[in-house]
């Protein structure tokens, strides 16, 4: 109240009128619109706000200008254009906060090539799957590893909450493993020789030996995790939107457009295709989720 102004009791009882209305959005009209505005329970109706990665190429990067492209920001959009919604703002976070800021209603979805897992599920609720593939083991040329037995008491980078972490921690007991926020920061360390090697998504690897001049040393299979978008539990119209989406992208061949050109000369995984072309083509998977 402005020093010095009375109200009189009448008009004090009709601001406080007012006030109740307000908070109780005028007996449920106001809700109700609200509702009809916003039916995916939107941070912002109209928007959503995206979870991301910066580094993950060919998945999920910011280009020259800052903004973020690849395979997996492409498909969101298209998905995301099916269920109404235009204005997509993704935004970078280091992988091991992301699904917890998801769940936190931080953001609205993640797209990362998010692999499925039980555990994850505990956190957030997952799309149907879009992605499945391989994981590699990228190291100099000179590091003497050339299988993953050469990984014996050797330094092994993961990018901390993915699941090469899991895997290695399950599968690699005798390396030594060193943990970073991101795979740009792994990399450095395998050229600097702060660590002997990085486990990583195959995709992203092809990538960073072009760049750098190193070379794989495993290529694995893991198909048991495919990607798919993180939502917040309880945000079922949105998960159904998004899993509607990727049903149409991926029937109507938008998907394997969209595949042929992150990941060319790449064997392509026959679930995702339109159920026309999934009878001629031969089963096979490449991409990889982390």
């Amino acid at each position: 109240m402005i020093k010095g102004f009375k109200l009189r009791p009448a008009a004090l009882a009709a601001t406080a009128l007012a006030a109740v209305l307000a908070l109780s959005g005028c007996g449920g009209s106001a809700s109700s619109s609200t509702s009809e505005s916003n039916p995916y329970g939107l941070i912002q109706a109209g928007t959503i706000r995206v979870a991301s990665l910066g580094d993950s190429k060919p998945y999920t990067f910011t280009d020259a200008s800052g903004n973020f492209t690849g395979f997996d920001v492409e498909l969101f959009k298209d998905v995301a254009h099916r269920a109404g919604v235009d204005n997509v703002v993704f935004t970078g976070q280091d992988f091991s906060g992301l699904l917890a800021a998801v769940s936190n209603g931080q953001f609205d979805v993640g797209a990362a090539a998010i692999g499925i897992t039980d555990k994850r599920k505990q956190t957030v609720d997952f799309s149907d799957g879009y992605l499945a593939g391989y994981l590699t083991v990228i190291t100099t040329k000179t590091s003497g590893i050339t299988d993953v037995g050469g990984l014996n008491g050797k330094r092994l980078g993961v990018v901390q909450g993915t699941l090469q972490e899991a895997y290695a921690v399950k599968n690699f007991p005798s390396a030594n493993l060193v943990r970073f926020p991101d795979n740009n920061t792994a990399i450095a360390a395998v050229n600097s020789g702060t660590v002997d090697a990085h486990f990583l998504d195959y995709e992203a690897a092809k990538a960073y030996q072009e760049q750098f001049g190193l070379v794989s040393a495993a290529d694995i299979p893991s198909f048991d995790a495919p990607a798919g978008f993180a939502v917040a539990k309880g945000k079922t119209a949105l998960l159904e939107a998004l899993n509607k989406g990727l049903a149409d992208a991926m029937e109507d061949g938008t998907w394997k457009s969209l595949y042929q050109k992150w990941f060319p000369g790449s064997p392509m995984p026959t679930q995702y295709l339109p159920k026309a072309d999934q009878a001629a083509s031969p089963a096979a998977t490449a991409s990889v989720t982390p």
